[in-house]
């Protein structure tokens, strides 16, 4: 009789391997946990690190870091602690510097990122204000060479990872802002200096009503308008290189609503520290042109737009629609205080 060979599911069969089936599920399930994990662990930083961070005071935290230098605090000192302190705040919060991850959660997130573009936009124009006009007596003065050294750190691209990387960059620059800042309140070293002057604030305020105009008109481009092209409107022999069409159809693409909301939402949360530092720094000059109330009043126009964010997603709804445009109402609050910005740079520059 012949013999029967019963079939070995578990054996070799034709030179290969077969893998039991229950070997199988078991190693899907492995992997399908394994990524639930890695996929919530990476939801779960994304969230931590999606918080804006909390206000500080600058005049108390300018008065805490004197006096453990063991200094007393002079004229400037405020404004440019504010300054060093706005970049710490973007190295050291929650998540630390997220612009220029390359790994998740910081490649897959851009609100943040944005944010923190637009604080570092404010540092580095008052970084620039700080070494060309507020430490220089006169237009021709040396000036000072901490701060020469510190801007161009601030300036360094926001986005490189690779050595030297833009976290080293600002570090350095903190350093050397830092040094100045020490010089500052030594009697002995004369040649650190901060001149509050209504000048050089009615400049420094025109940058910011220029930021701030930018940034209000591309909120504003949330909506789709058509406008006229005004370039040329306050002089009639103006002229301009390359011919553009009177009329412009603006709109903010779908996909850049955010990024220009978060970017606002970081310029007014730097503005509202430098502002109440130049508050408290600039004085006397705002008591003597009566202006003090209305610098106070764009601070809390620029508090009014870090109010908490309640929707999960910033909502384009039409200007008279059923849902809100997040866009135009940050949009008002921005424009509202870059007019009272123009009217209290009017007042410093009447003498």
């Amino acid at each position: 009789m012949e013999r029967v060979l019963e079939p070995q599911s578990n054996e070799i069969m034709s030179g290969a391997a077969v893998v039991p089936p229950r070997n199988i599920r078991r190693t899907v399930r492995w992997i399908g946990v394994g990524l639930a994990v890695v996929f919530v662990t990476i939801a779960a930083l994304m969230w931590h690190a999606d918080s804006p961070p909390t206000p500080f005071d600058p005049v108390a935290l300018n008065v805490e870091r004197a006096k453990a230098r063991g200094q007393s605090v002079v004229i400037g000192q405020t404004l440019t602690q504010t300054n060093i302190e706005l970049v710490r705040t973007l190295l050291d919060k929650r998540g630390g510097y997220l612009s220029n991850d390359i790994l998740p959660p910081g490649v897959l997130m851009d609100n943040m990122p944005n944010w923190e573009f637009g604080v570092l936009v404010q540092v580095r124009d008052l970084s620039r204000f700080l070494r060309g006009e507020f430490s220089k007596s006169q237009t021709q003065s040396t000036e000072d060479r901490d701060l020469a050294e510190a801007e161009p750190h601030f300036a360094f691209s926001n986005d490189r990872w690779l050595l030297p990387s833009s976290e080293s960059e600002y570090r350095a620059g903190i350093e050397r802002t830092e040094a100045y800042l020490v010089r500052l309140a030594d009697e002995d070293q004369l040649d650190a200096q901060f001149f509050a002057r209504s000048d050089n604030l009615a400049l420094y305020l025109g940058e910011v009503e220029r930021r701030l105009g930018n940034l209000s008109k591309r909120l504003s481009e949330s909506v789709a308008r058509d406008e006229q092209d005004l370039s040329l409107s306050r002089d009639a022999n103006a002229s301009q290189s390359t011919p553009t069409p009177t009329e412009r159809h603006r709109q903010t693409p779908w996909n850049g609503i955010d990024d220009v909301f978060y970017e606002a939402r970081g310029a007014s949360y730097a503005q509202v520290h430098i502002l109440k530092a130049i508050d408290h720094d600039f004085a006397r000059i705002l008591e003597d042109k009566n202006a003090r109330i209305t610098l106070q009043q764009v601070i809390r126009e620029l508090e009014a737009a870090q109010e908490p964010v309640h929707s999960p997603l910033i909502l384009n709804g039409s200007p008279y629609g059923f849902f809100a445009n997040h866009s135009l109402v940050l949009a008002n609050y921005i424009s509202r205080a870059n007019a009272s910005i123009r009217d209290l740079r009017v007042m410093l520059e009447r003498g």
